[in-house]
């Protein structure tokens, strides 16, 4: 199987970049509230559906894995990047972290109360991330949840805009025709957070946070 040059380009740059990103993004939640409040509300609902085992998928160097296992999660961190992984494991040496790709997850099916998607779809190609949000759906438990943070694009016309990334190729999404891919992988919408870009943010996107579930029969699971 060859690998898509999108996934090669993407591990290099992180790996590249570990050592900058780990310094610059290891202590960001400390100063983030809303951050903090919209990963809280995920634990919860995980904890409350009683499947506690959580993937943080594109965990980089692990902080946003560590959070959610300080919240009572069974978590632990997948990420494309071997650099980024060896860099948790030895800040996180508790936890796991195995080095895997998001379209084809080594777990499972259906053992996950949660997973996390923070930021690790930007740099996904749109004709892809259906496949990537079907291996979501695959690998969470009836009644689990996702929860996917993005950049919002600003162009009603178009639902997905290509911005200048530091590291890899990357894509703004409109909040709700992810919700509708969302919807189309059997994943329903819960709730959205939209935080408006402050005077500070390097880039002036709107940041969003989209909760869904999968739905709590196996039955309902969308047909290939």
């Amino acid at each position: 199987m060859v690998e898509p040059d999108a996934l090669s380009v993407t591990r290099e740059g992180y790996d590249a970049a570990a050592s900058t990103y780990a310094q610059l993004f290891r202590d960001t939640l400390r100063d983030s509230p809303l951050d903090r409040a919209i990963l809280d509300a995920f634990a919860e609902v995980v904890r409350a559906s009683g499947d506690v085992q959580v993937a943080d998928v594109g965990c980089g160097p692990g902080h946003i894995t560590t959070h959610l296992h300080e919240s009572g999660l069974v978590a632990f961190g997948v990420d494309a990047s071997p650099a980024m992984i060896e860099l948790a494991q030895q800040a996180y040496p508790g936890l796991r972290f195995d080095v895997g790709s998001m379209a084809a997850l080594d777990i499972a099916d259906g053992v996950l109360g949660g997973v996390l998607s923070r930021w690790s779809i930007i740099h996904t190609p749109p004709e892809e991330l259906p496949v990537i949000l079907a291996e979501f759906h695959r690998v969470l438990a009836p009644g689990g949840h996702l929860l996917v943070g993005f950049s919002a694009s600003d162009d009603a016309s178009h639902p997905t805009q290509v911005f200048d990334h530091t590291v890899a190729p990357a894509y703004r999404w409109s909040p709700d025709h992810l919700a509708a891919l969302l919807r189309t992988s059997g994943l329903a919408e819960v709730a959205r957070m939209v935080r408006e870009p402050q005077p500070t943010d390097r880039r002036q996107f709107q940041e969003v946070h989209l909760l869904a579930r999968k739905s709590g029969t196996e039955t309902d699971r969308p047909s290939a």
